[in-house]
C-alpha cells in the first residue's frame, strides 16, 4: 500500500474518532454552558471525550508521518460530516435541509483543495526558529480571537481551528525529525516543539469547549475551515508542499475556500434546536418557543382574595352559626 492510501486511511478514522469526541463536547456543553475547568476535570463525560481526542490525535499523528500537510488537513472535514447526523441522532431529531447543504458546500469546497494538494511523504522540517516565529504569531491570533466580546462561539471556533492547524504543522516537525534518523531522537530542538505541540493542542481542545456551547454544526464548521487553512499556509510557505496544476491549480484552489467558507456561513445561520439548548424550559421545548419569549403569568390585581383563603358565597352573608 502507497504512503499515500496509508495516510488517507488513518485519516478517515482519525475524523471520525475526532466526530464523537465533538458530540460528547458539545452535549456537555448544552448540559452546563457555565462550568469552569476544574468542575469539567471532575467529569466523566469530558475525560471521555478527552481520550477520544488523543485517539484520534494520535492516528493523525500517524496520518502526518505518510502524507503532506496539504493532504491530511483537508481530510479532516469528514470529522463534520459524521458529527452533524451523530450529533442530531443523540440529540433525537433528524439533520435539517440547511444543515446537510452546508455540510455538503464545506465538503466541496475542502475537496477543491485536496484535489490540488500534492506532494510525497514529508522530508522537510520547520526550524527552531521558524517554530517559535510561528507559534508566537499564532498565540498573537488566538488571544484575538479568543477575547471578550459579540459571538464568542464562532471566535473561539476558528480560534480553536488555527490552534489545532498548528499542532499539527509542528507535530508532522516533531515526527519527521525523530524518525529521519540522522540525528538524537530526542534532541532540545525536538522537545521544545513537542512542549509546543502540547501547548496549542490542549488550547485548541479547550477552546472548542468553549465554542460548542452555541452548538454544533456552525462550529465544527468553523474548526474543520481554518484547520486546514492554518496547517497548508505553513507547508506552503514553509515546507515546500505546494499545489499542483499551476494557475490552474491556485484558482481551483481559491474557488475550494470559496464555496467551503459558504458552507460554513449556511452553517452558521441554522437556528439551533430549543431541544438543545441549556436550561430551556420543557413547555417551551414542547411548544416549540424560544426560552423566555412566553408572557409571565400575571400578579394578583390589589384587593383580590387570597385564593387559598375561603370567600363569601355572591348575594349572600357570611355568618357565624
Amino acid at each position: 500500500m502507497s504512503s499515500a492510501l496509508v495516510a488517507v486511511a488513518l485519516s478517515l478514522v482519525s475524523a471520525v474518532a475526532y466526530a464523537a469526541a465533538a458530540v460528547a463536547q458539545e452535549r456537555l456543553a448544552a448540559r452546563g454552558s457555565g462550568a469552569g475547568l476544574l468542575r469539567l476535570l471532575g467529569t466523566g463525560a469530558w475525560w471521555m471525550s478527552v481520550g477520544l481526542n488523543g485517539g484520534a490525535a494520535a492516528l493523525h499523528v500517524a496520518a502526518l508521518t505518510y502524507g503532506p500537510l496539504t493532504v491530511v488537513q483537508p481530510l479532516g472535514a469528514l470529522t463534520l460530516v459524521a458529527a452533524v447526523p451523530m450529533g442530531a441522532r443523540l440529540a433525537g431529531r433528524r439533520v435539517g435541509a440547511a444543515e446537510w447543504r452546508g455540510t455538503a458546500l464545506t465538503l466541496l469546497g475542502l475537496a477543491a483543495l485536496l484535489v490540488t494538494a500534492s506532494g510525497p511523504a514529508p522530508h522537510r522540517v520547520l526550524s527552531l526558529t521558524e517554530a517559535l516565529a510561528v507559534t508566537g504569531s499564532t498565540a498573537a491570533l488566538v488571544g484575538v480571537l479568543a477575547r471578550p466580546g459579540a459571538r464568542p462561539g464562532l471566535r473561539h471556533a476558528t480560534a480553536s481551528g488555527v490552534a489545532s492547524g498548528v499542532a499539527s504543522a509542528l507535530t508532522q516537525t516533531v515526527t519527521v525529525a525523530a524518525t529521519d534518523r540522522t540525528g538524537p531522537v530526542l534532541s532540545p530542538p525536538v522537545i521544545v516543539v513537542a512542549l509546543l505541540v502540547a501547548a496549542f493542542a490542549t488550547g485548541g481542545l479547550l477552546l472548542s469547549q468553549t465554542a460548542y456551547r452555541d452548538g454544533l454544526g456552525a462550529p465544527l464548521a468553523v474548526v474543520t475551515l481554518a484547520n486546514p487553512v492554518a496547517a497548508a499556509v505553513i507547508g506552503l510557505a514553509l515546507l515546500g508542499q505546494g499545489l499542483r496544476g499551476g494557475v490552474g491549480g491556485v484558482l481551483l484552489a481559491l474557488a475550494g475556500a470559496a464555496v467551503a467558507s459558504w458552507g460554513v456561513v449556511v452553517l452558521t445561520r441554522v437556528p439551533r434546536p430549543v431541544a438543545a439548548q441549556a436550561g430551556a424550559h420543557p413547555v417551551a421545548v414542547v411548544l416549540a418557543l424560544e426560552p423566555r419569549t412566553g408572557s409571565a403569568e400575571p400578579p394578583l390585581a390589589a384587593g383580590r382574595p387570597d385564593p387559598g383563603h375561603l370567600t363569601p358565597l355572591s348575594g349572600g352573608s357570611a355568618e357565624a352559626p
